[in-house]
């Protein structure tokens, strides 16, 4: 895990910074397990005034992976949408969302989309139910640019203070946001 950590910052000040923060914020959005803020925290650490052009990163880049995952969900539903689906374990509750979805939709992405539970499966139910694409561009710029911004503001106020806990701690860090995630997943599981 110190590698890891060690990895982020170097990474932060190479000029593959941004990219990288991109790709993985893009790639959580449609089809990735691992969500952004374990490479977005070390680098707004490293760098603390590039924090807001960090969140500002990926929440381009997760809307832009929420539009392939809409995708995925709306036209390759039968093959990979499918696919992951089933993966995390929604298969035998499709129809449920349907209804879920056409009351309530709109609070389905903005909540989602600031919790643990991988934003992926929201992008591909989205799109598996045929949810407004204009619409859900914008709830999903909404509420993923809400949850790292709010992430980068934490930096900016207590990142002096986070710096040296999360050094310490890193491998409990990764730990934490990982069991989140998993947490996510089995509660989004359990509520449909």
């Amino acid at each position: 895990m110190r590698g890891l950590y060690n990895w982020t910052l170097a990474l932060a000040a190479s000029p593959r910074a941004v990219p990288a923060l991109a790709a993985v914020s893009f790639a959580e959005s449609s089809f990735f397990p691992i969500p952004p803020d374990v490479v977005l925290v070390p680098m707004a650490l490293a760098k603390p005034q590039k924090a807001w052009w960090y969140a500002f990163v990926c929440t381009v880049a997760s809307v832009l992976g929420g539009i392939v995952g809409y995708f995925i969900g709306y036209l390759l539903y039968d093959t990979v949408g499918a696919w992951l689906i089933k993966l995390y374990g929604y298969d035998d509750k499709i129809e449920t969302l349907r209804a879920f979805y056409g009351q309530w939709g709109w609070a389905f992405i903005l909540i989602k989309g600031l919790t643990p539970i991988p934003f992926k499966l929201v992008t591909i139910a989205s799109g598996l139910l045929g949810y407004n694409l204009p619409l859900f561009i914008l709830l999903a710029a909404l509420t993923r640019g809400t949850r790292f911004f709010l992430v980068a503001a934490a930096l900016n106020a207590w990142g002096d203070k986070l710096r040296p806990l999360i050094e310490k701690h890193f491998p409990l860090f990764i730990f934490g946001v990982l069991a989140l995630a998993v947490a996510g997943i089995f509660v989004a599981a359990k509520v449909f």
